[in-house]
């Protein structure tokens, strides 16, 4: 009964030493996270270590993953981006796209607009001008090709705007 007692004990404390955050601790950890990581984007060695190539080719996986999450290109040169979708499933359950945003949109609040727009492939009417280009929503073994220039220096969010997508499908494009 003693050991049953003091495992217990042992447990409460070890429980207690772990966990035990509210909400609001775990909100600000994620948010400073994703501001770190947005603010490391365009300074990070990775980005620094970069060539810039306006020759892009991405795919997109149904894992919900692109090849790659983060280009850098030359500002006022004309981009060339080719997506893919290398999956199986269909369309309609794992569609993929590429949706490059203007400097400074809300990415989350461009995401929850999007689900609503399945009539337009998920790119919101009410946001075009919050877009510099985009692909078609692509099924499994699709492809298309977009060219696109960006004019100032900076960093732009893109993503793919399939309703729940955007959580881990996104990335950045670094011009310089």
């Amino acid at each position: 009964m003693k050991f049953l007692t003091l495992t217990i004990a042992a447990a409460s404390i070890f429980l207690a030493s772990c966990g035990g955050t509210d909400s609001t601790s775990n909100q600000a950890t994620s948010e400073t996270t994703e501001t770190q990581t947005e603010e490391l984007a365009v300074e990070s060695p990775a980005v620094a270590a970069l060539a810039a190539n306006n020759q892009i080719s991405i795919t997109g996986n149904d894992l919900m993953k692109y090849s790659d999450t983060l280009f850098k290109v030359k500002a006022g040169e004309v981009v060339t981006l080719k997506m893919s979708n290398v999956g199986k499933l269909p369309k309609s359950s794992m569609g993929h796209n590429f949706v490059l945003l203007k400097s400074n949109v809300d990415v989350a609040n461009f995401a929850t607009e999007a689900m609503s727009a399945q009539d337009t492939d998920y790119i919101p009417a009410s946001l075009v001008n919050s877009i510099i280009e985009h692909t078609k929503l692509l099924g499994p073994g699709e492809s298309d090709e977009i060219t696109f220039t960006i004019n100032n220096p900076g960093s732009h969010n893109f993503l793919c705007s399939f309703p729940g997508h955007y959580g881990v499908m996104k990335g950045r494009i670094i011009a310089e």
